[in-house]
């Protein structure tokens, strides 16, 4: 934008607002209109319109367009004018005009057309990338990356840049898995906590995109050592009836389908949504043990295969109201309901001291869990000042769960207490909370923003124990049931001031958190009370390079990590007949200072980004294995018995880099890297454990290709370095995902073929070596899910809805905001 267009269009924006110029008052009329995307005939919001002169190019009037992109320019004198339309990301119009002594010119509908132009840093482009990465954040859009069509919100995180899951669903980020997982900016309790079901819920379809948070601003919640993850679910605001169906059917066994659909008319938009999955997987698996146990050697080497069939049928409807007053209101509500069952068949040879026996088991887990949410948010603007905004939410959660998890003996010597047994979980959780946020501009390159939060959450279940009896039922063994209650209530507040000074901007801000949490175990360790109030600082400071758009970033952050109440909660959740999980009251929460240093350099249509990372966490939690003892003698009948738990075990250091790479290398082909390598090392608080280092790192390369305007291809392969733990590590792995789409019916259909882990590669390897005065013990597990998937989707879309012309066809999103 030249310096003339710019001067122009600061009139126009100025007269909009304030008084229109005094005109010729003998023969007056006006001129209206609507404008258009000229690519999908969507109204252009909040654009300017400006009057000329025909003869002199004299600025006449001018005027903004509102949400349905009409414009009204008032009181324009009879003659000929030369009328200018701008808004960015699209090529501006100009149009000559002709106004008769008569009355009104109504224009209709104007097209503008897309395209891309830069401003101060920042890309904006009439498509947006697959992936566009700022140094604060990283926004990756999920209808561009076709690698997870088919799945769910664990595929759509498996392909972000900085993020891996594990086999078990755990998320993590630069090695860490203490992170803060919100789904559209609410925390989800189900979501935190190493993934669980929620993820799995939400269909990859519904997912419009993912922000990734390495360091995130006092705005934030402080838990979440790791980073913060925000899952944005599609909103369709359209005019009118708009919507897609699609349906996806996978290898063995692997069906899904969704619908969703809105209306908007006038100041009322009502959406929903339907999905439903059906998917089988099946696996295998093996785990060798050597071990001694005051003074005795166990071996023991387990072999495995499962079957895993997960049915989820979920949904969300809901309503957008436009109140007076710049002032808006989005209520909905979000059933869901996960049908898990997971079955297989075991066979473990053990070896100690009386010999070698072998015992073959049949293994069964399933898993019934209804929850709900429902959520109202509120809004408010000021014309009048620009860029104040006052936001506000309320959210309730409700989750039942019935899970029973059993194993039988079926041939082999085994103790009849374990002959075959049961353990039958209930839990009823119910969850609310509440925040206000407000933004409030000191001029135009200061801010101010404040905020409250407050978040409630009960917790209470059984768990029972049942044996079976020589006649073939049940009886619950009372010593070894449990029932337990717990309830968490956090309180916070924060404030942050922002303000650029020539190229130089700086953010820093406060955020205090106060803690209660409780619980009790019956027939378990409690009861326990924890309760703690903290201070957590962030600070930001970025300088702009005009010389290729450069920026770099220094960021500070401090955060904590609440211990969850799986990991609180004394009781223990049999995963079959010879390990367990088993929480500690006494765990405390771990803290952690993050220190970032990011630079971004726009060279041509290349985009490149590189940060260097440090991150210090005291009162570390680690997970640990130790051998139960007591147990090993009671039920192992020679084998051992394994435990494992959570424990504050000394400090960590994590450090590293990061580098993002976005070039395209032909007009038909664009190439997407990220990459990073850290370091990690855990200093031991105890003589149980040694200090360990280790590097690790992870890579994502994404090859979009257009061969043809309607043909898509992507070629994707990850790679995770070998992973430390505090007694082990988990061995490296890599896949390579390929996926194509066409586009068809004048772009009211698209069918789309993914095939993932194409030669099969993506396998589990991990080891652990834990050492006591009375133990020596050394495992190495393995597990290969059926990975290599082959998935054909069709999707219709209805209304305005289209496909995205292009997977990844602009360069990216530079620049940006301060994240938060």
């Amino acid at each position: 934008m030249n310096s003339l267009s710019f001067f122009q269009t600061c009139c126009a924006a100025t007269l909009a607002l304030t008084a229109p110029l005094s005109l010729q008052a003998q023969t007056t009329g006006g001129i209206t209109g609507a404008l258009l995307d000229g690519s999908n005939q969507q109204p252009l919001p909040f654009a300017n319109v400006v009057l000329f002169r025909s003869q002199d190019s004299t600025l006449v009037t001018g005027a903004q367009t509102s949400e349905t992109g009409r414009f009204r320019l008032e009181k324009v004198a009879a003659g000929t004018y030369t009328l200018r339309a701008t808004v960015l990301g699209y090529q501006a119009l100009r149009r000559p005009v002709t106004v008769g002594p008569n009355g009104t010119l109504d224009l209709g509908n104007v097209a503008l057309q897309p395209t891309t132009t830069q401003l101060s840093g920042v890309t904006v482009t009439g498509e947006r990338a697959a992936v566009q990465d700022n140094l604060d954040k990283k926004v990756i859009n999920v209808e561009k990356d076709l690698s997870s069509v088919g799945g769910t919100a664990v595929n759509v995180l498996q392909n972000v840049p900085s993020v891996a899951v594990s086999a078990d669903g755990t998320v993590s980020m630069r090695g860490s898995s203490n992170i803060t997982i919100l789904i559209d900016g609410k925390p989800s309790g189900a979501a935190n906590g190493g993934g669980g079901n929620r993820l799995e819920q939400i269909p990859a379809s519904s997912i419009e995109k993912v922000e990734v948070v390495t360091n995130p601003s006092a705005r934030y919640d402080a838990a979440g050592a790791g980073g913060v993850i925000n899952i944005i679910l599609k909103k369709q605001k359209k005019d009118g009836w708009n919507g897609q169906a699609a349906l996806t059917v996978g290898t063995q066994d692997k069906y899904n389908g969704s619908v969703s659909l809105n209306r908007r008319a006038g100041k009322v938009n009502y959406f929903g949504s339907a999905d439903g999955r059906d998917m089988i997987f099946r696996s295998r698996m093996s785990t060798d043990q050597d071990a001694y146990l005051l003074g005795e050697r166990v071996t023991t080497f387990q072999r495995g295969t499962n079957v895993r069939h997960n049915r989820n049928y979920g949904g969300r409807l809901g309503f957008d109201l436009t109140l007076p007053a710049n002032q808006s209101l989005t209520v909905a509500v979000q059933p869901n309901i996960n049908r898990g069952l997971n079955e297989g068949t075991q066979a473990a040879t053990i070896t100690n001291a009386d010999g070698t026996r072998q015992i073959n088991s049949e293994f069964s887990s399933r898993e019934n869990v209804d929850n709900t949410d429902v959520s109202a948010d509120y809004r408010r603007t000021w014309e009048a000042h620009k860029g104040r905004e006052l936001t506000g939410s309320a959210t309730y959660t409700y989750l039942h769960a019935d899970v029973e998890v059993g194993q039988r003996n079926t041939e082999g010597s085994a103790t009849a207490d374990l002959l075959q047994w049961k353990q039958q979980f209930l839990v009823n959780l119910h969850g609310v909370a509440g925040q206000v946020d407000y933004v409030h501009p000191l001029g135009e390159k200061t801010r101010f923003d404040a905020g409250l939060k407050g978040q409630f959450q009960t917790n209470g279940g059984t768990g029972d124990f049942l044996q079976q009896r020589p006649d073939g039922g049940f009886d619950r063994v009372a010593p070894r049931s449990y029932a337990y209650d717990f309830s968490e209530y956090t309180q916070a507040g924060y404030a942050t001031y922002q303000r650029e000074f020539g190229p130089w901007s700086v953010q820093g801000g406060l955020r205090a958190e106060y803690t209660n949490t409780s619980g009790e175990v019956e027939n378990g360790r409690g009861p326990f009370r924890l309760e703690y109030l903290n201070v957590f600082p962030s600070g930001t400071l970025v300088r702009n390079i005009k010389a290729h758009d450069q920026r770099l970033q220094l960021s500070y952050s401090r955060r904590l990590n609440r211990p969850n109440f799986m990991q609180l909660l004394a009781f223990p959740l049999w995963q079959d007949q010879r390990s367990y999980r088993i929480g500690d009251p006494t765990l405390r929460p771990e803290y952690i200072n993050a220190l970032e240093l990011g630079h971004q350099l726009t060279w041509g249509q290349a985009n490149v980004t590189s940060t260097l990372f440090l991150r210090q966490t005291t009162n570390a939690i680690q997970r640990l294995t130790a051998i139960d003892s007591v147990a090993s003698r009671l039920y192992g009948n020679g084998a051992l018995i394994t435990a494992q738990y959570a424990d504050n075990f000394g400090k960590a250091y994590s450090y590293g880099a990061e580098l993002s790479i976005n070039q395209p290398l032909a007009k038909w082909w664009r190439l997407t890297a990220n990459g990073s390598l850290f370091q990690t090392s855990i200093t031991a608080a105890t003589g149980n454990e040694s200090s360990r280092r280790t590097v690790s790192g992870t890579a994502r390369v994404m090859n979009s290709f257009t061969p043809t305007p309607k043909l898509d291809i992507q070629l994707t392969g990850n790679y995770r370095a070998a992973v430390l733990t505090s007694q082990g590590r988990f061995a490296p792995q890599g896949s390579i995902d390929l996926a194509l789409r066409q586009r068809l019916f004048n772009d009211r259909a698209a069918l789309t073929l993914r095939v993932s882990d194409l030669f099969n590669t993506l396998r589990n390897r991990s080891e652990s070596f834990v050492k006591t005065p009375e133990t020596q013990y050394a495992a190495t597990s393995y597990s290969k899910w059926e990975s290599r998937v082959g998935y054909l989707g069709f999707s219709w879309f209805l209304g305005n809805t289209k496909p995205s012309k292009k997977i990844d066809n602009q360069p990216q999103g530079g620049g940006g905001g301060f994240g938060g």
